[in-house]
């Protein structure tokens, strides 16, 4: 066979070989992580009881496990069981040199593992958790990947529903912080440690959306809270939500301030219509009341004033302040008819009186003989007769110098004093007075809740 022959039969039966060995190799990858985990998971090689050694080894030193986590949604605030709602993917990280491998050249970059039992876990807890489930559909949603220097990965995606105390004091123009709080149950913070994962420790998602608050910012801190049996390590996460005040502007003040102004419309009404000024103010009345205890209603009872509760006070009473306004006006009417009445019983006993001297006095003159004597008497005034200081009177007024013009008095005038107009003046200065004062609240009241809202920032 010629040299060239046996050149390319050498080649053909090499490239036959590197094939097997590499469909060997390919087959046997998998089989080589069983084995892996065989050799640092078996019986009588690893023991989950045991917590990792500290930092460099040291058995001396507290195992540090840094936390970070992913923020997926917040489905609910709620303001009357001061709670809300969250579901996040948790993820922890800690180094137990128990679980080092050979990487095979780099070909393996981790172990992956859905049994959390089979390795050391850290005690976390959420200590203002009120309910919190796993997710297990379709599988449950957790992992841990051991890596080849013994670094240990654990994520896990949960929901939990957590207290969050509130200050409703500047309801609804108030921010409000609700805490997310992680600590270890039994290990000290001799033995275990938490840190927050340096970078990035905390992730939102970016279309984070709620109906009635916004996320303005979030701030990572540490919270080691200390016993009797020992100091704990601890994390939280403080979330600071503001509150929409549009939707409150739309459902609670515009409503407020137009059952405010419909109420000042019995000012406008006639004072002799009382069943529409009464059907008004009461209609009025009744709304505002009802309003107010359906805001009430979704709120806790707390001990302090809140700034709704401010607003619908004195709207209420603004309210309740034109109905009584009415019950006013009513009152003057009927005590200016019952002035007219009496003046009106007087002016007709003047009228006779008048008439009966007016007989007597045409009788004596009849029976007198002398002419010169009933020619002088209408010429004859007495020191006390009304007509001759009537007169002096009104010469006295053309002789008084002019005074000078009063605009408050002018604008007075217009209103005259007698009895029956006192119901017409009420209606008069309450078209006026009400609206001033409710401007004059308005301002007060926007710019001090405002104000302290400012401060708190």
């Amino acid at each position: 066979m010629a040299p060239g022959h046996y050149f390319w039969a050498i080649f053909y039966f090499a490239c036959l070989c590197s094939a097997s060995l590499a469909n060997n190799a390919k087959v046997n990858f998998r089989e080589k992580e069983k084995k892996i985990l065989d050799q640092i998971l078996g019986a009588g090689k690893y023991d989950a009881r045991i917590r990792p050694s500290g930092i460099n080894g040291t058995d001396d030193k507290a195992t540090q496990v840094f936390v970070n986590m992913f923020l997926r949604s917040i489905s609910k605030i709620d303001d009357y069981k001061m709670e809300y709602s969250v579901q996040l993917t948790f993820r922890e990280q800690w180094l137990d040199e128990r679980l080092k491998f050979d990487d095979i050249g780099g070909r393996l970059k981790y172990l992956t593992l859905t049994e959390a039992n089979r390795v050391w876990m850290p005690d976390l807890f959420f200590s203002n958790e009120k309910e919190g489930h796993f997710h297990n559909i379709i599988m449950p949603n957790v992992y841990i990947r051991i890596f080849p220097y013994g670094s240990v990965l654990y994520s896990i995606r949960i929901s939990l529903t957590l207290a969050c105390p509130m200050n409703l004091k500047l309801y609804p123009l108030d921010r409000q912080v609700c805490s997310l709080r992680m600590a270890s149950y039994g290990w000290t913070t001799a033995d275990l440690v938490f840190l927050w994962k340096e970078g990035d420790p905390v992730q939102v998602v970016k279309n984070l959306h709620l109906p009635r608050f916004t996320l303005e910012k979030f701030l990572t801190d540490y919270c080691n809270s200390k016993t009797n049996t020992g100091e704990y390590s601890c994390l939280k996460v403080d979330l600071l939500f503001k509150r929409e005040f549009s939707y409150y502007l739309i459902q609670i003040y515009i409503p407020c301030c137009m059952l405010v102004i419909v109420s000042w419309v019995s000012f406008w009404l006639d004072q002799g219509a009382v069943p529409a000024r009464v059907s008004l103010g009461v209609t009025t009345l009744l709304t505002m009341a009802t309003q107010t205890s359906g805001i009430n209603a979704s709120l806790p009872p707390v001990s302090y004033t809140k700034a709704i509760d401010v607003w619908t006070g004195v709207c209420l009473t603004f309210v309740f302040g034109a109905l009584l306004e009415f019950a006013l006006v009513n009152y003057a009417s009927r005590s200016a008819d019952r002035a007219a009445d009496i003046q009106r019983e007087n002016m007709k006993k003047k009228r006779r009186e008048m008439e009966q001297v007016s007989l007597d006095a045409a009788s004596d003159l009849l029976d007198t003989d002398s002419n010169a004597t009933f020619a002088m008497k209408p010429l004859v005034r007495h020191p006390g007769d009304p007509m001759a200081m009537e007169k002096l009177r009104q010469c006295e007024v053309h002789m008084q110098p002019p005074k000078r013009p009063n605009c408050c008095r002018t604008w007075w005038s217009r209103f005259p004093t007698r009895q029956c107009s006192r119901s017409k003046r009420i209606d008069v200065i309450s078209r006026i007075t009400f609206p001033l004062v409710f401007a004059l609240f308005n301002l007060v009241y926007w710019s001090t809740y405002l104000f302290r809202e400012e401060e708190e920032d």
